[in-house]
């Protein structure tokens, strides 16, 4: 079946559901658990549909660090479990499923006399551990890279603005880095797609049970009631609104957004030990568009859950005051060209501060049969879906076969069976970077004018990416392409300059 994701079968998916197409399992939230579960459904032959109230990646799943954690800090703390499933999970994501969106990163933390001997210890033997990690899940070192010591001569031409005076040299580890965490969920999902998946944005589920829950399609306003034989709550920080007996504790994650220039276009995330603290970092980080992500906070984030969380002016400061012990030049406010902010779905555990709670996943049936994952973090999405699919399978009764997706190359990736690879040297490399192996057919596919031009001067995403996004990546509006399946939102200037060519594009192919 097709992968393209697009208004018209969103409409058939909708008109099937509404005449009672039989289901197997609803799932509720389309961030990257509730996609990772619709594929490893839908991977077993179960009849799936997910529904989101929003778009695809709205919440949680497009305000991380981008990074696909080998589970190093969980190691520190004794909890080898989530430590070593992290770095299995990181180590398919890079040489199976997603190769493609998954990229070594380089983690420089230099040697400044602010580190003493025994935090310089404490850091190296973390790398180590880190090393032994990524053997044990077997991810080959030609894919990650050994840690080890540098040059200070080195550390300067990675990271050009780093503090000069006393460096002595650094170390250097290498951790997973997603090209974007948005572009992950989007090929997920277009993969479950492409395993015959009913996948809906923009349609709203309410009045929850164990074989049934009402749809409401937000662009018309429309509702129907589906049946299926298991409900599955993947809301992410909106759990509790499914289920009203889910006791979550959100914590906020904040990043700040800067012109790579002002670090001096780095080619490794500078990563500074956050003063006081045990084995948490700041990491300022090369991204996609030419910038560089900075971050990051934890902290409380209680009372109503909103739908886009905003970063403090606390979060703001701690950020610009550690990065800046590292750094040969001052950052100020000035320099900030974006922020954005994320909560974290945590179990409440009762912990005091929310960097102890426990980064583990719980699956929850409820009293009205409802069976909810909370908890957990993005690098374990497949494995969290795993879990609750076996476990629906189980109390439900379904027939279905064994998890696949351990194995399943994601849309993009080369091995994946509906790509068409014809990868050219005439291909932006952001393209490739973006799209991989299907970066050849966003072009192909193109019927606008001047496909591969910029979308606006200096920024590096072509006028066939707005179009695929509408054709093939189910955006239906103008913040769908630039604030997810681009990321060039995250800069107000830039975002003011492409949204009346995005609302071209909308008009024309939506």
């Amino acid at each position: 079946m097709s992968a393209a994701l697009n208004a018209a079968r969103r409409t058939a998916d909708l008109t099937a559901l509404a005449d009672g197409a039989p289901l197997d399992v609803v799932v509720i939230g389309g961030g990257i658990t509730g996609a990772g579960i619709a594929l490893d459904a839908a991977s077993r032959d179960l009849r799936v549909a997910l529904v989101e109230k929003h778009d695809f990646a709205f919440g949680t799943s497009r305000w991380s660090s981008k990074l696909v954690h080998g589970g190093l800090r969980y190691l520190a703390t004794g909890n080898v479990g989530i430590a070593r499933r992290s770095a299995v999970e990181r180590g398919i994501l890079m040489t199976r499923n997603a190769p493609h969106l998954v990229r070594a990163m380089p983690q420089l933390v230099p040697l400044l006399p602010s580190m003493g001997r025994a935090e310089r210890a404490l850091v190296r033997a973390g790398f180590l551990a880190g090393d032994a990690l990524r053997k044990l899940a077997g991810t080959p070192a030609s894919v990650l890279p050994r840690s080890h010591r540098i040059t200070a001569q080195r550390v300067i031409d990675m990271s050009l603005t780093v503090r000069r005076d006393g460096l002595d040299g650094g170390l250097l580890a290498y951790d997973g880095q997603l090209i974007d965490d948005a572009r992950l969920v989007t090929a997920v999902v277009r993969t479950a797609a492409q395993h015959g998946a009913r996948i809906l944005n923009y349609v709203a589920a309410s009045e929850a049970a164990g074989d049934s829950v009402r749809l409401t399609d937000q662009r018309t306003g429309e509702s129907f009631d589906v049946s299926a034989r298991a409900v599955i709550n993947a809301a992410g920080v909106w759990a509790g609104e499914v289920d009203a007996a889910l006791k979550l504790r959100p914590s906020r994650g904040t990043h700040l957004v800067f012109d790579a220039e002002v670090f001096g276009n780095p080619t490794a995330a500078l990563t500074i030990p956050i003063p006081g603290e045990l084995n948490r970092f700041v990491f300022a980080m090369p991204e996609q568009l030419g910038r560089v992500y900075l971050g990051l906070t934890d902290e409380d984030a209680p009372g109503p859950i909103p739908d886009v969380p905003q970063p403090t002016s606390a979060e703001i400061d701690f950020l610009l005051a550690t990065v800046n012990t590292a750094l040969e030049t001052t950052l100020d406010a000035s320099d900030v060209i974006g922020a954005y902010a994320g909560l974290r779905p945590l179990i409440d555990t009762g912990a005091g501060h929310t960097a102890d709670i426990s980064r583990d996943h719980a699956v929850v049936e409820s009293t009205t049969g409802v069976i909810s994952v909370i908890g957990g973090k993005l690098t374990e999405y497949r494995h969290m879906a795993q879990d609750v699919l076996d476990r629906a399978v189980e109390l439900r009764g379904l027939t279905a076969g064994a998890c696949r997706t351990r194995n399943l190359p994601l849309v993009g990736a080369m091995t994946n069976p509906g790509t068409e690879v014809a990868l050219t040297t005439d291909l932006p490399e952001s393209l490739i970077a973006r799209f991989g192996a299907e970066a050849a057919n966003v072009v192909a596919a193109a019927t606008c004018e001047r496909p591969t031009e910029p979308v606006a001067d200096g920024i590096d995403v072509i006028r066939a990416e707005f179009e695929y996004a509408i054709t093939h990546e189910g955006a239906l509006d103008v913040d769908d392409i630039v604030d997810r399946r681009t990321r060039i939102g995250l800069v107000a200037a830039d975002r003011e300059r492409v949204v009346g060519v995005a609302e071209e594009f909308v008009s024309r192919f939506g």
